[in-house]
């Protein structure tokens, strides 16, 4: 069995992190994103085979995953030619598959029971399964209605007060029968929610839900990527070295010397090194690598490895991408999403 990992976008939402790392591998604590969704499907073990369907910089990712050696199930790429949408990627990266597929969108990052999901695809015979979570806000999304034996009836984009009849919404995972991929066009970008899930509806096949009120979140706002670390640390969702424990962890080989403070729940990362009278507070990450200066203070932000925080500068509730220097004394303080490579001067304040 299969599962095919659409891995191909841009992560715009994310820029400018993700101007040199593509979205699928931008750091979770210390792994690329993809490991975890990896390591979800390794539950399953009839699944001995991850295709990942990309698009945007193929090479970064191929560089870190290379044929699965240690992750225990074999990885194989196919890049698209051209963006070609959801359902475009599954019919290109599925053309040859002959049994049930999964499915994952890059950017999701749950604890569903993928194996419950699959046996009630198996039960109902269906041609395709859809996770569906519920949510707070249903106007922010498109939701999809089910009627009371949980068959897809319906999807309703980002609906208007009075059309609002359910609070559940695509969670971006499906099980798939390759033998209605023939219905996707090949080379043509299409999108899998608007073109071939109606499609099934339309035909009157077996298409069902399995409804899903664990963690689930999209990774791919820069508020939902510091939302990821804040859960993991709190419990929410269970990640090492964390895995329910909120205090501070420190790599074994980072260096915290005398004077300086370490407030958990935080992360430090192999190789950082935390000065004298430098604070870390509560919610941050602290890269590989990266120098944390005499007297400076890093809150709820999370920086990339081999940065530089310089003497008596603050960073507050920022990103910082990789090799990103801060001068002495600048303050970061509004929420900023720093591309890898910036340089802040010394004094500067935003």
């Amino acid at each position: 069995m299969k599962a095919i990992l659409l891995a191909g976008g841009k992560g715009t939402r994310l820029r400018p992190l993700t101007v040199h790392t593509p979205k699928p591998i931008v750091p979770i604590l210390d792994r690329p994103f993809l490991y975890y969704q990896i390591d979800l499907l390794k539950q399953i073990p009839e699944i001995d085979e991850v295709i990942l369907s990309l698009n945007y910089q193929p090479r970064r990712i191929e560089e870190i995953f290379g044929e699965g050696e240690g992750l225990g199930i074999r990885v194989r790429y196919v890049v698209e030619p051209m963006p070609l949408g959801t359902g475009g990627a599954i019919r290109y990266a599925g053309d040859s598959l002959t049994e049930s597929v999964v499915v994952f969108n890059g950017d999701v990052l749950t604890q569903v029971d993928l194996a419950a999901v699959l046996r009630l695809h198996r039960e109902r015979k269906a041609k395709a399964t859809i996770v569906l979570t519920p949510v707070d806000n249903p106007r922010a999304y498109g939701l999809v209605e089910t009627d009371s034996q949980g068959n897809i009836q319906r999807f309703l984009e980002k609906p208007g007060e009075s059309e609002i009849t359910c609070n559940t919404i695509n969670a971006g995972i499906y099980v798939l029968e390759p033998d209605t991929f023939d219905r996707i066009p090949k080379d043509t970008a299409w999108s899998i929610e608007r073109s071939f899930f109606p499609s099934l509806i339309e035909r009157g096949e077996a298409f069902v839900a399995y409804v899903y009120d664990g963690y689930w979140i999209d990774i791919g706002t820069p508020a939902k990527y510091m939302q990821v670390h804040r859960d993991i640390m709190d419990g929410h969702y269970s990640a090492a070295p964390f895995n329910g424990k909120g205090s501070a962890w420190v790599h074994p080989d980072a260096r915290v010397e005398q004077g300086a403070e370490v407030h958990g729940p935080c992360f430090i990362d192999d190789g950082a090194v935390i000065k004298t009278g430098a604070k870390i507070y509560p919610y941050s990450v602290i890269g590989r690598q990266t120098h944390v200066e005499d007297g400076a203070v890093v809150e709820g932000s999370i920086v990339w490895p081999n940065g530089w925080i310089g003497p008596e500068a603050s960073v507050h509730g920022s990103i910082l991408g990789r090799n990103v220097h801060v001068g002495r004394n600048a303050i970061i303080k509004t929420a900023a999403v720093l591309g890898d490579k910036t340089v802040i001067t010394d004094y500067s304040h935003f």
